[in-house]
């Protein structure tokens, strides 16, 4: 796991640099994912539905068996259905108006999402990892939903 946290802490990196050289070609991809339902990034489409409407209990169906959950600063390796609860008392709290992808990257079984969720009058980054597993199915491995803080 720690491999993965490497791994996922190296795309988002790349994808920040990536930023800075050439704003403007990735802002124009930074679109509601996919733009072809048969894309390479086709499984976040659910995804991002998902959190624009604020549906732990669909969202949690994306979820691995154990994942890693952080909502603003709390930190947990839980269940799928501890997981779901935790987005659930989240959106709760913060109901979503808007989900807009800002990054998203790649690399062989891996699968990098990184967005801004308007919820609860504040805009929370959020960060999501998620793997292959048999048949290529993904499944979320990390969930990090953070306040986003002005520059």
């Amino acid at each position: 796991m720690r491999l993965q946290l490497h791994i996922f802490v190296a795309a988002i990196a790349l994808c920040i640099g990536l930023s800075a050289m050439g704003q403007t070609r990735l802002q124009a991809t930074a679109t509601t994912i996919p733009q072809n339902p048969g894309g390479e990034f086709s499984v976040f489409s659910s995804i991002t539905k998902y959190l624009t409407l604020g549906d732990a209990a669909s969202l949690s169906s994306w979820f691995a068996d154990n994942l890693d959950v952080t909502v603003i600063s709390s930190t947990r390796n839980c269940s799928r259905k501890q997981a779901q609860e935790i987005l659930r008392s989240f959106f709760e709290a913060n109901t979503p108006r808007s989900f807009q992808v800002t990054h998203k990257a790649s690399e062989s079984n891996k699968k990098y999402l990184i967005g801004l969720l308007n919820a609860g009058g504040e805009i929370f980054q959020v960060t999501i990892y998620a793997t292959a597993s048999a048949g290529d199915t993904y499944k979320i491995q990390q969930l990090n939903i953070s306040r986003q803080t002005a520059y």
